[in-house]
């Protein structure tokens, strides 16, 4: 222990004179590495699975295999419903069809259940044959009440799948292909075709239609992530900021801890899309950590040069000064903190795997930023 602490205390003086002698290379070297990292921003991507926190050899993962194998997954429905009497109009009941034809003709949906191609078996003669219950249009506002109440009531094979027999709700399921629900596809048809024809209906028929079904939790869940991950850096930032200007009343100070934490949450994304990872829910909490973890270290480190600086006026011998006297402990500080993230490492769950590697990494990362920032 006693040569360990030796080394240290000359460690770190000889780093402080290294990085403010050659500072306009160490500078040099920090823009290219942003620059690098920035250039992989190209390949950080949301995820669109519903990725599980358990590993994939967990006794309830297991048996939820098992159970999928045997009997499939309909995590490629999607439910849109409406209020029954919203289509007593004629004019609203063939919107309502017209939307079940234009969803079955969207490339990314394989097929639709809805009252525009439902059949009923009916009796000729002596034999019974299938016939579409709804093999025209509505021709006026009797015709399409006719028409459901003949559903309510005549075709109870139809009851909990088509209506509600307790609310008289009407549902149309739309099948997307299952090679598409887990990609990029699956987002841009629900955010966009899917969207727009949902909305027009509503928009010509006046109804209020409610969505359900995993390709569109997904979807809106992946979008809430988005925004609230911006949400979090933002309010990170800007509450982080205020609270370093009340201790230190310095613009320039503040600014310049802003630009590190900003330069940490950048090589954040890079090291995502460097490593090939996806944003999940516990990646995306990373940039906002970095943001946290970064501060108040930064006014630690500025509080403890500020106060060199009232000794005795030499800017670069306070700087020598405090990198000597902290530097043992902002480091054993981020290493315990990245230790404890990257714990998460040895996991099984590629989740929590992940969020451990760039957890880790990104902290060391920050740490090294702002120990340069303060001897630059």
């Amino acid at each position: 222990m006693g040569k360990l602490a030796t080394f240290f205390e000359g460690f770190w003086p000889f780093v402080a004179r290294i990085i403010l002698r050659n500072r306009v290379w160490w500078i040099a070297g920090l823009v290219l590495l942003t620059a690098f990292f920035v250039s992989q921003w190209k390949h950080v991507k949301f995820s669109n699975e519903e990725t599980s926190v358990l590993p994939t050899d967990h006794p309830e993962i297991i048996k939820y295999t098992q159970f999928t194998d045997v009997f499939g997954a309909e995590d490629n429905a999607i439910l849109i419903a409406v209020e029954g009497r919203d289509l007593f109009t004629a004019n609203s009941f063939n919107a309502w069809n017209r939307l079940s034809k234009q969803l079955e003709a969207a490339p990314e949906i394989v097929s639709v259940v809805s009252l525009e191609n439902i059949e009923e078996i009916v009796r000729t003669g002596n034999q019974l044959e299938a016939q579409a219950f709804n093999p025209r249009e509505a021709l006026s506002d009797e015709n399409a009440k006719s028409k459901l109440y003949h559903l309510f009531e005549r075709l109870p094979f139809y009851e909990n799948l088509i209506y509600d027999p307790n609310s008289r709700a009407i549902r149309t399921i739309a099948f997307m292909d299952p090679d598409v629900v887990n990609t990029k596809v699956r987002s841009e048809f629900i955010l966009n075709e899917f969207k727009s024809l949902v909305e027009n209906f509503e928009r010509v028929s006046g109804a209020d239609a409610k969505i359900s079904g995993m390709p569109y939790i997904k979807t809106r869940n992946a979008e809430t992530l988005k925004k609230e991950m911006i949400l979090f850096v933002i309010g990170a930032l800007l509450v982080t900021a205020l609270i370093f200007f009340f201790f230190f009343r310095s613009y320039r100070a503040t600014f310049i801890s802003m630009v590190v934490v900003l330069i940490g949450v950048s090589w954040s994304f890079g090291i995502i899309g460097l490593l090939g990872f996806e944003i999940t829910i516990l990646t995306a909490l990373i940039p906002p950590l970095i943001i946290v973890i970064g501060i108040p270290n930064c006014i630690f480190l500025i509080n403890k040069y500020q106060q060199e600086v009232k000794k005795h006026g030499n800017q670069a011998r306070s700087l020598i000064r405090v990198i000597s006297k902290v530097g043992n402990a902002t480091l054993m500080t981020n290493l315990t903190t990245a230790s404890g993230f990257a714990t998460f490492i040895i996991l099984s769950s590629s989740l929590l795997r992940e969020f451990g590697i760039v957890a880790s990494i990104n902290i060391i990362g920050i740490f090294i930023l702002r120990s340069e920032e303060h001897s630059l």
